[in-house]
C-alpha cells in the first residue's frame, strides 16, 4: 500500500508531516482523483493529481 507525506499545511485538520495511506484512486473525463487516509485513521481527504504532487510526497 502506498503511504504520502504531507509536505504542506492542509487547511485545519493536518498538519505538515502527517503520513496517509493511498486507498483509491478514480479517472473521470481525464481529471484524477485520490482518496487518503490519515495514518491515525481519524478522517479520509480525497485530492486532485495536482494536489497530490503539490502537497505530498510519496514514501515507502
Amino acid at each position: 500500500m502506498k503511504m504520502y507525506k504531507l509536505v504542506k499545511d492542509e487547511s485545519f485538520a493536518y498538519k505538515k508531516g502527517t503520513k496517509f495511506f493511498l486507498i483509491s484512486h478514480s479517472e473521470f473525463i481525464g481529471v484524477k482523483s485520490y482518496v487518503l487516509l490519515a495514518e491515525d485513521l481519524q478522517g479520509k481527504i480525497e485530492v486532485t493529481e495536482e494536489q497530490l504532487t503539490g502537497k505530498f510526497v510519496s514514501i515507502h
